[in-house]
């Protein structure tokens, strides 16, 4: 019971509540924030104080969408997305599956070759409306692909986004006592990307059925674009962007650089900068300002205490079983996640609590990374606050007939989260 009542748990379903009710997802958020830190005893002027300060958390995460915004808007300006979309539809012809495939690896390469992470979504996806409502695919199957790219290379995968998730992971470990290279980690956790697959192939089959939308103008479509000196500076703006992030490991500094190539070579004319700089706002500015207050949303709930009391009140139901104990610690992984959105915010919360007590249970030290993987991971793909649900939506919305809960969210959790607490909580033992 004692559980139940959690501040944190009380929480988290308040917020899942009001965005079922679509409560926009800001309000939801600072709606539960207060709830938290109200049930934990919080003044309502420290919970604020708390949850302003807290924002400070993603700084460099929302500039970086901001600034990715602006170079992917930088890219609309020079008409390269739309030769893209024209490659697209030309491969894919009258094949709803290969238009899911590509999809998924294109989301796939945001994290890894080309760091764009979600700018490009608003800015492809909107254009390949139409092909989707010609071949009557379910946008759910298409949310599930751009969410399996946004999120498996960085869980599987030690390069770009991947490098920093599994850093993440080795330096909480090291920090408590469990001795772990980052260049191991990815050994432990390439399975729970090969889970994520399987839930990839499950949306494809569960969302296969056709199904039927408006066709509303949502852009402008060129009748037959070609490459020209424009569009080559921008994918030569592109590779600055990854030679610049993973030089310097800093993924604003990459976009600046990216917008710099596009300006300086005349891609995009000085005149019509502030524009696109507007457009890039638009873009990401509301997702940047999400993850803002959720890094806040964060900051109270580790106030409050209930982290702790959630973690060490769980215990206590784990006995010596490795399954139940996995089990208990994907649900409180979970919890967290769906909560603040972020699995990457996640891993410093549970590494504190899980490094020792995957020691006393007896889980290995590969065990314990999948674990911790995996429980950070969990509620990422469902949560209504997480850039892998919000990336979606901004695409697959551009004409107002996608729902981010029931449309992004939902379908997101059922089929990705699922699979990856299996696969924790029946491997992990084995390790």
């Amino acid at each position: 019971m004692e559980i139940l009542f959690n501040p944190i748990v009380i929480a988290v379903l308040l917020l899942i509540v009001l965005c079922v009710m679509k409560i926009n997802v800001l309000l939801s958020l600072l709606i539960s924030a207060l709830a938290a830190g109200l049930l934990a005893g919080m003044d309502i002027t420290e919970i604020m104080n708390v949850l302003i300060g807290g924002m400070g958390g993603n700084a460099q995460t929302a500039l970086s969408y901001i600034l990715l915004g602006i170079l992917a808007s930088g890219m609309a300006y020079t008409g390269i997305t739309e030769i893209l979309s024209q490659k697209i539809s030309k491969v894919v012809g009258k094949n709803g599956l290969m238009l899911i495939a590509a999809l998924a690896v294109i989301a796939c390469c945001s994290q890894n070759l080309i760091p764009v992470h979600i700018a490009f979504i608003p800015i492809l996806v909107p254009s390949l409306l139409p092909l989707m409502n010609e071949l009557k695919l379910d946008r759910r199957n298409a949310a599930c692909a751009l969410a399996f790219g946004l999120k498996a290379p960085y869980i599987a995968l030690p390069f770009g986004f991947g490098f920093i998730f599994h850093g993440l992971i080795a330096d909480n470990l090291n920090a408590n006592g469990m001795n772990v290279e980052v260049g191991n980690v990815w050994k432990s956790t390439w399975m729970l990307g090969a889970a994520m697959l399987l839930g990839l192939v499950a949306a494809i089959i569960i969302f296969r059925r056709p199904r039927t939308y408006e066709t509303r103008a949502v852009a402008e479509t060129a009748s037959e674009l070609k490459m020209n000196i424009s569009h080559w500076v921008t994918l030569a703006a592109a590779v600055g962007t990854l030679v610049i992030n993973l030089r310097t490991d800093s993924l604003p500094l990459g976009a600046l650089t990216g917008i710099a190539i596009m300006v300086i070579f005349g891609a995009v004319k000085v005149k019509d900068l502030e524009s696109v700089v507007k457009n890039g706002f638009g873009i990401m500015g509301v997702i940047a300002f999400i993850m803002l207050v959720a890094s806040g949303y964060a900051a109270v709930m580790n106030e409050t205490g209930a982290v702790d009391q959630l973690v060490e009140a769980s215990v206590a139901f784990m006995g010596t079983s490795k399954i139940f104990a996995a089990t208990i610690m994907m649900v409180i992984g979970l919890i967290i996640t769906m909560g603040i959105g972020t699995s990457f915010g996640t891993i410093p919360v549970l590494a504190v609590l899980y490094v020792p007590l995957c020691a006393q249970i007896g889980f290995s030290t590969e065990g314990t990374i999948m674990l911790i993987a995996a429980a950070a991971a969990l509620g990422d793909a469902g949560s209504p606050a997480s850039d892998t649900t919000l990336g979606p939506t901004s695409g697959l919305n551009a004409d107002g007939q996608h729902d981010h809960i029931w449309d992004t969210c939902i379908p997101t959790a059922i089929c990705y989260n699922v699979p990856l607490a299996l696969c924790a909580i029946l491997v992990a033992p084995l390790l």
